[in-house]
């Protein structure tokens, strides 16, 4: 994992949070399949983590588990190039070599409770927490992919989509996650639905429901993973 501040905080979204019970999980995703035992709270995940993710499987349920951040294409050389493709632009995703046939095919969503972004301010960079008003969970526009090693290990992985920022996230940065609404899962995840109607969902969301709170700069650094890392300082 790299250990430099700066590129964790100059990743379009590079970090986020997902901190809901389990039960709100199953409320908001209705996956067939228990989520994994080892799940727990966490404030502060990072590129090149495990991360929770939800996938349609082939008889159409969808189902929970574990992807690792940073999308590694099958035909890869070097499992390290997933460091580089940890999102992907909404604009473009049909069109780039990495990420075309797992947007036809292999399409996920990651649950998140929130993501960060930091505003420049002179020579400083000021973190925020962005969520949702009423604290709802809610789910991540993302693409999966199988990769196979030199050793014959299978490595499934992700990458998170982008979009134009909304009013709220303008002020913030130019890029924001593409956050999808729970009626528009099934059309993300089915491999069945139209890819253009698919991509009109890579829209950025509406900015009414969403709230931006300044946040300690502990949340720098991606070791820190605590609760404190979401308190508003103001």
């Amino acid at each position: 994992m790299l250990e430099t501040d700066g590129y964790w905080r100059d990743i379009r979204c590079g970090r986020f949070s997902l901190f809901s019970g389990r039960k709100q999980l199953q409320e908001e995703f209705k996956f067939m399949n228990d989520v994994p035992s080892d799940y727990s709270a966490r404030y502060n995940i990072a590129p090149q983590s495990q991360i929770l993710s939800i996938i349609q499987g082939e008889n159409g349920d969808r189902r929970i588990g574990y992807l690792h951040w940073g999308l590694i294409p099958r035909w890869a050389k070097d499992e390290k190039i997933g460091y580089k493709l940890i999102n992907a632009r909404g604009e473009t995703v049909d069109e780039k070599p990495s990420f075309k046939q797992p947007f036809k095919q292999k399409r996920c969503l990651i649950p998140c409770s929130g993501f960060y972004e930091w505003k420049r301010d002179g020579n400083n960079k000021v973190p925020y927490f962005i969520s949702l008003k009423n604290r709802q969970l809610f789910g991540l526009a993302g693409l999966w992919e199988k990769y196979v090693d030199e050793k014959n290990n299978a490595i499934y992985s992700c990458t998170i989509l982008t979009t134009k920022p909304n009013k709220l996230m303008s002020g913030l940065h130019d890029r924001m996650p593409v956050i999808l609404k729970q009626q528009d899962y099934s059309t993300w995840l089915s491999t069945e639905s139209n890819l253009a109607k698919v991509k009109q969902l890579l829209s950025p969301y509406q900015s009414d429901p969403m709230m931006a709170d300044q946040v300690s700069t502990i949340v720098n650094n991606p070791r820190n993973d605590e609760a404190e890392c979401v308190k508003p300082i103001n």
